[in-house]
């Protein structure tokens, strides 16, 4: 069985936020135990897990996701990867469609290299900054707002762009105040540079203290940032130590995320489901 580690939101290899992706042969997944001792094992961000579907439905493979330490329902960076391994290995062409935990999704791929993902767009919430949020992060808290489902994310505003960079969380502490992470967001510090606000997440609930690029989160930072700026279209640089870029493109209860990805590792997984 093949395995390949793919870096999703970039087109340089060692950058962006690597993936591990099984295309599977069956028509069904494994047992989640083993899916999750593979994740375990390859030990990034995402693994994701898909098959093929039947011809002539809704969707044409079936996609999951798992961290080191669970599943997840919703997962941009690891898609973008999947497809990336469909359309150069000659298994899609055009636009793939996924179903997934979080509904049907789709990515396009794009004559350039780049793909676009359409996924659900999460809703935010304002709320009053949870108490001992600023000083888990270390840094003040200008607003908060929760997500919608399948993320379950808490979304803070810090001050600028610097700030956001400067984080050194405790990440023990942001466990307390969100289903899946704690995403810290300003705008850019030159707004007419190549991207338009930063970000960066930690996700320790999941086994993740600090993802590279969380596509999913984008999906709440680009109605975020598109009421702030006034612009649908926009670029957000999530400002890990890998660091990537996500196109974003609100589209009402659709959000697309478009980025490259690039394969840097194409090697056998030594056992099977049944071993």
């Amino acid at each position: 069985m093949r395995i390949r580690i793919v870096d999703a939101f970039t087109d340089r290899p060692f950058t962006g936020n690597p993936a591990g992706v099984l295309l599977l042969d069956s028509d069904r997944f494994p047992d989640d135990s083993w899916l999750q001792r593979v994740a375990t094992e390859v030990n990034l961000s995402e693994t994701a897990f898909a098959h093929p579907l039947p011809a002539g439905g809704e969707a044409d493979w079936a996609l999951r996701w798992f961290t080191p330490a669970t599943e997840v329902e919703m997962c941009g960076h690891a898609t973008l990867a999947t497809a990336h391994v469909l359309h150069t290995t000659g298994g899609a062409s055009g636009t793939v469609r996924f179903a997934a935990l979080c509904g049907i999704l789709s990515a396009t791929a794009h004559e350039d290299g780049m793909i676009t993902l359409d996924f659900p767009t999460s809703p935010l919430t304002p709320v009053e900054v949870p108490d001992g949020v600023a000083e888990a992060l270390g840094a003040k808290v200008v607003s908060a707002h929760y997500t919608g489902p399948h993320i379950g994310d808490l979304v803070v505003e810090l001050a600028d762009e610097q700030a956001v960079r400067a984080l050194t969380p405790d990440c023990r502490a942001l466990t307390a105040h969100s289903e899946r992470g704690v995403i810290a967001t300003a705008a850019a510090e030159d707004p007419a540079g190549s991207y338009d606000f930063v970000s960066r997440g930690f996700f320790p609930r999941v086994g993740i203290d600090e993802d590279p690029v969380t596509g999913s989160a984008h999906t709440a930072l680009a109605p975020f940032w598109s009421a702030r700026l006034g612009r649908t279209e926009l670029t957000g640089l999530q400002a890990s130590a890998r660091s990537g870029l996500v196109r974003t493109s609100l589209r009402g209860e659709r959000t697309l995320l478009t980025g490259n990805a690039v394969t840097v590792i194409d090697g056998e997984l030594l056992t099977t489901p049944s071993s």
